[in-house]
């Protein structure tokens, strides 16, 4: 019997050796095949990692150009308004200048016309007339 037995078992045992190395060798090759993935899983980690510091910093660089030349245009701005006020104040100062000159020629001449026309013996007169012209100058000065 155990002849008989013996070559049956021994071809079930071959059978189920061989199985056995089948499934570590395909067990070892899915491992392998896994750890393939996964190294490759991490390198594009890696990559897309590196990307984003790439874009991030670019973002950065980008924000700070825009930044410089959005205060660049607010100093032109700037300077251009101040240089708009300048003329206006060198015209206004122009204008007013030749309204003073006017009316101090006219009050130059209103006064030396009085002057003449009064007699300048009395000194009560004088300061008469000299008070009156004092007074039109403060009447034209506040309604100016």
């Amino acid at each position: 019997m155990a002849k008989a037995l013996a070559p049956k078992l021994g071809g079930a045992l071959q059978e189920r050796r061989a199985a056995i190395t089948d499934g570590i060798d395909k067990a070892e090759a899915a491992r392998t095949e896994a750890e393939s993935v996964l190294a490759q899983h991490q390198e594009r980690l890696a990559e897309a990692s590196h990307e984003a510091s790439y874009l991030r910093q670019k973002a950065i660089e980008r924000s700070a150009q825009i930044l410089a030349e959005m205060q660049e245009e607010g100093r032109r701005q700037r300077d251009s308004i101040i240089a708009v006020g300048h003329a206006q104040i060198e015209t206004d100062r122009l204008a007013v200048t030749s309204v003073l000159r006017r009316d101090a020629g006219q009050a130059t001449t209103d006064l030396a016309r009085e002057m003449v026309a009064e007699t300048m013996q009395d000194h009560t007169r004088q300061s008469r007339v000299i008070d009156r012209f004092l007074d039109e100058l403060d009447e034209k000065a506040a309604a100016a």
